[in-house]
């Protein structure tokens, strides 16, 4: 059986729902379902159980599970990056995760689970290296110190363990996700609901909008998870972004033209979206001054040399798709 946590979120489900497309059922679903609405994700997938995040950890360490699970897709975590409780933070992402780290060492079973990009911080390097890693919130700092046991571990694991630092990932069933979803899912909506988008103006040197994010598609963060699945014979950290900093900006007129085809509009670019009105910029959040990374893009090399040959959907291509999905979702398609 195969178990994917954080099953009924955004990356979890899409996980399940990739599995299924290869005729995987036996899959035992753990989530903490507080928020009831993220069921949805899951209606359209096949699973085998479900069980509570706690009842889960309680079972593994128990041994109630041994013998009986053949790999674990960790998705499980709180991902709000302004989550001030650290107590709360440090309990559900890195101590959690250790349980799972032992459990699957003592089962010899791979372990493969979500870092992030969060774990760099305010640097310009995104290379998996101790050297340019300083996380900027708890949140970071919780996936940090998880990739740091992985490291001390590494020489002396019975089992595969990758972790994957994600970096801006966008795409389907995000929409539980509230203020923590995508800038996609977010300008979707407000172009819908008032006929315009809005972003920051620009900070640390950037201009408007012109800030600079690894984004990267759920279907290719899929593809990814599912490749170091086929392939235990690799281990490691590793980057899961496109290797490829496009702007904000990008990402607007990507949603913003996406719509407007479906309205029978032709495409503007960014400078006639401005002119008309269509984007906005609106003032940069003295909250997220000191604690905003302005540019990410991964260094993929140990992702290649670990055998990932797959191509990356740019913003265009994958924004757009996206868009698509959501459009058709809400019945906004001719």
């Amino acid at each position: 059986m195969y178990v994917v946590t954080g099953a009924a979120g955004f990356i979890g489900s899409n996980l399940v729902k990739a599995l299924n497309a290869r005729g995987i059922t036996d899959i035992l679903a753990v989530d903490h379902l507080k928020e009831g609405d993220k069921f949805r994700n899951l209606v359209d997938c096949d699973i085998a159980d479900y069980l509570d995040r706690d009842d889960f950890i309680i079972k593994a360490v128990n041994g109630e599970l041994d013998n009986q699970l053949t790999a674990i897709l960790h998705q499980g975590a709180c991902s709000d990056t302004m989550e001030h409780d650290g107590q709360y933070m440090m309990e559900n992402n890195y101590r959690y995760s250790l349980h799972l780290l032992d459990f699957c060492q003592q089962e010899e079973i791979p372990f493969i689970y979500a870092s992030s990009a969060a774990v760099y911080g305010a640097t310009t390097t995104f290379r998996e290296d101790r050297e340019f890693e300083g996380p900027l919130n708890v949140y970071g700092y919780s996936k940090f110190l998880f990739d740091q046991v992985v490291r001390r571990r590494m020489e002396e694991l019975t089992a595969p363990v990758v972790g994957l630092r994600y970096f801006n990932v966008y795409g389907p069933r995000e929409q539980h996700k509230g203020r923590m979803a995508s800038v996609a899912f977010h300008l979707y909506n407000q172009y819908w609901a008032n006929g315009k988008i809005k972003l920051f103006e620009g900070n640390d040197g950037y201009a408007d909008g012109e800030q600079l994010r690894d984004f990267i598609s759920v279907e290719d963060v899929v593809k990814v998870n599912l490749h170091f699945l086929d392939h235990p014979e690799v281990g490691g950290i590793f980057n899961c972004g496109t290797g490829r900093a496009q702007s904000f900006n990008d990402v607007a007129v990507a949603v913003a033209n996406a719509c407007r085809e479906a309205e029978g509009k032709p495409a503007l670019p960014l400078g006639e979206l401005v002119a008309q009105g269509i984007l906005e910029y609106i003032a940069f959040p003295d909250a997220l001054k000191g604690k905003y990374q302005s540019f990410t893009e991964a260094d993929t090399v140990l992702l290649r040399e670990a055998g990932y040959e797959g191509e990356f959907l740019t913003v265009q291509e994958g924004v757009q798709r996206y868009v698509q999905a959501r459009l058709h979702a809400d019945g906004r398609t001719r």
